[in-house]
């Protein structure tokens, strides 16, 4: 049977890292051969926790900045461009994170992507056992935004807005009163 490889992002709020590195541990046989990314400090305890557990064993881990100083954005990074496709983010439902819109914001990131997605050790201890996991033959579903990447395509958007600017402009220069005084600032810093 092909040994397929996951690219597996791993992120835990503080209050979870301990949960989160038991849970590797716990699984660390299934987890060999994996490619990982992880924010920083969960990233640094998970493999130094992997590389005590095996010494023998080399570990292909991607450690980013901490999550609240722009490793959440580099998970979310990595998730649009393909390099992510599970991501294990155990986050802390009782605590107010500063950072809770980047939270929300990889939390999209992993829907829009279709993405597998969890963010407890139940959903996690499902996942890894899953067949599919380790099932070569699997591939998500690449959702298909075409129409949303193409909506102004045939759309008049720019050209209706370089014409208000012209005449915007062309009002000055005759010594007419332009319709916004800030549109017409805006549109004659561009101009120049």
């Amino acid at each position: 049977m092909e040994k397929v490889i996951r690219k597996i992002g791993l992120v835990a709020h503080d209050a979870m890292k301990k949960d989160m590195i038991e849970w590797v541990l716990w699984n660390s046989e299934r987890l060999i051969g994996h490619k990982f990314y992880c924010t920083g400090t969960t990233g640094t305890l998970i493999k130094r926790a992997l590389e005590e557990k095996h010494p023998d064993i080399k570990w292909d881990i991607t450690i980013l900045k901490s999550g609240p100083l722009g490793g959440d954005q580099q998970i979310g990074s990595r998730i649009v461009e393909g390099e992510i496709d599970y991501l294990f983010f155990f986050t802390d439902p009782m605590t107010l994170q500063p950072h809770d819109t980047d939270v929300k914001a990889l939390t999209r990131l992993a829907g829009v992507e279709n993405i597998v997605f969890c963010c407890n050790r139940s959903t996690a201890d499902h996942i890894i056992t899953s067949p599919l996991f380790t099932d070569a033959s699997y591939e998500r579903i690449h959702p298909d935004y075409t129409n949303y990447t193409k909506r102004f395509e045939n759309k008049s958007i720019v050209s209706d807005a370089l014409e208000k600017v012209m005449k915007e402009a062309d009002k000055t220069v005759s010594g007419e009163s332009p319709e916004n005084e800030n549109e017409l600032n805006e549109g004659a810093l561009t101009l120049k």
